[in-house]
């Protein structure tokens, strides 16, 4: 009976090697990862020696464990159905989105074209206002220089009250002492007015104003103009200067030319 019983324990050992090495391979073709590994375990037989009961086959606990992971593998399907539905649903949202913003770039970029349109317009016709406004100015200017062309601008006729109330006949000595030549000529010296420019006088300004003589004979303001050009007019012995009168922006246009 002992060599019975001896010659029994390696068969057994055989077996309990076998069973070990199924379990083994069982376990590694079926578990994947940890969840699965711990899932495994909590349902795992254990021993049944204490309550006596008969141990589970292996066949038994192998349909056990195929029911326990279809149904964890069911609800790990259905979540990460859920998962996928929920991100589809984002993807169609972020689609919409995605649309609606191409429509919106699109919109804006024909409004850009509109307005760059209109841009164009707008400066074509601040172009054309432009010329015209320039043109109105230079003929307002041509229209004030005709007006001024029978008048005369004294500059450097000193400020004084005795000037200043009878300048007509001041302008009248002026042509006796610079160029008598003309009244012997019997020309026409008479004026239709005098005046000084600006109306008011700066206190702030050393230098006398400007004396503005309109004659009645072009031909005599002429004749005038000529001689002060050629030689340097005087009042009394004082020097002064006799030019054409001419209208403010062609004077400052003219300083502008002479600075160049």
């Amino acid at each position: 009976m002992a060599n019975s019983t001896e010659a029994q324990k390696p068969q057994n050992t055989k077996k309990n090697k076998k069973k070990g090495e199924t379990l083994d391979t069982f376990y590694g073709a079926k578990i994947q990862n940890t969840e699965e590994i711990e899932y495994i375990q909590e349902s795992a037989p254990k021993s049944s020696k204490g309550n006596g009961n008969s141990p589970q086959t292996h066949e038994e606990f192998e349909s056990e464990m195929t029911k326990k992971m279809e149904a964890f593998w069911e609800e790990k399907l259905e979540i990460m159905q859920k998962k996928f539905t929920h991100l589809q649903n984002r993807c169609d949202e972020t689609e919409k989105e995605n649309q609606a913003l191409k429509a919106r770039i699109r919109q804006l970029e024909d409004n850009d074209r509109v307005k760059e349109q209109e841009l164009i317009k707008q400066s074509q016709n601040t172009k054309k206002l432009e010329e015209n406004i320039k043109y109105l100015t230079n003929k307002v200017t041509d229209l004030e220089n005709r007006g001024r062309r029978d008048n005369l601008r004294i500059i450097g006729l000193p400020e004084k009250p005795e000037i200043n109330t009878k300048l007509d006949m001041v302008i009248q000595d002026i042509i006796k002492e610079n160029c008598p030549e003309i009244l012997e000529q019997g020309g026409n010296t008479a004026t239709d007015r005098v005046h000084r420019t600006p109306s008011t006088l700066n206190p702030q300004k050393t230098t006398p104003r400007n004396v503005i003589a309109k004659f009645q004979s072009s031909q005599t303001k002429e004749k005038i103009l000529q001689e002060a050009r050629k030689r340097q007019f005087r009042y009394k012995g004082m020097p002064i200067r006799v030019t054409q009168d001419l209208a403010s922006s062609t004077l400052n246009d003219r300083k502008a030319w002479n600075m160049i």
